[in-house]
C-alpha cells in the first residue's frame, strides 16, 4: 500500500529518535551494571528492549507503506557521568519523544493516516505514562531521600 510522503518522513524521525534511545539506554544501562547498581541496569535494559520494540513497529509500518527506513540517521545521545545526569539525560530523551509523536499523531490526523496514529498513539502512551513518569519519579526520590540513600537501594 503506497503510503503518503509525509508521513513516511514523520515515521522516519520518530525512528532517528527511536535508534538514538536504544544506544542511550544501551551505554547507560551497561554503566549501571559496571557501578553495581543492578536494579537500574535491569530497568535501563528493559527501556533498551522497548525502544527497540518501538523502531520495530516504525519500520514495519513504513515498509507497509512501501517507505525506506533510514537506519542511519539518528538523534544525538547524551550520555550522563553520573546517575543523576543519566537519569535526567533519558528523561530529556523521552520529552523529545513525545513532542515528536505528538507532532506526528498531528500529520497523520491531517493526512488521514488513522492506522498510523493509532500506532503512534499507543507508542505515546507508553513513552508518558511509563518511560517518563518512571524516570521523573528516580529524579524524585534522589530529591526526597538524597543520592547516597537512592544509590544504596539500587545495589544489588
Amino acid at each position: 500500500m503506497k503510503g503518503n510522503d509525509k508521513v513516511i518522513a514523520q515515521l522516519n524521525t520518530l525512528l532517528a529518535g527511536e535508534l538514538a534511545a536504544m544506544d542511550q539506554y544501551f551505554i547507560h544501562s551497561r554503566m549501571y551494571e559496571d557501578w553495581g547498581l543492578e536494579k537500574l541496569h535491569e530497568r535501563i535494559a528493559h527501556e533498551f528492549e522497548d525502544e527497540k520494540e518501538h523502531a520495530s513497529k516504525l519500520i514495519a509500518r513504513m515498509l507497509f507503506l512501501e517507505g525506506t527506513p533510514d537506519m542511519v540517521t539518528r538523534d544525538a545521545i547524551h550520555v550522563g557521568k553520573d546517575v543523576p545526569e543519566m537519569l535526567q539525560n533519558d528523561l530529556n530523551l523521552e520529552y523529545a519523544v513525545v513532542t515528536a509523536l505528538k507532532k506526528a499523531i498531528a500529520i497523520c490526523e491531517t493526512e488521514q493516516d488513522y492506522q498510523s496514529r493509532e500506532i503512534l498513539e499507543d507508542l505515546l502512551e507508553e513513552t508518558e505514562e511509563d518511560h517518563a513518569y518512571w524516570l521523573e519519579k528516580q529524579l524524585g526520590l534522589i530529591d526526597k531521600m538524597g543520592l547516597q540513600n537512592y544509590l544504596q537501594s539500587q545495589a544489588s
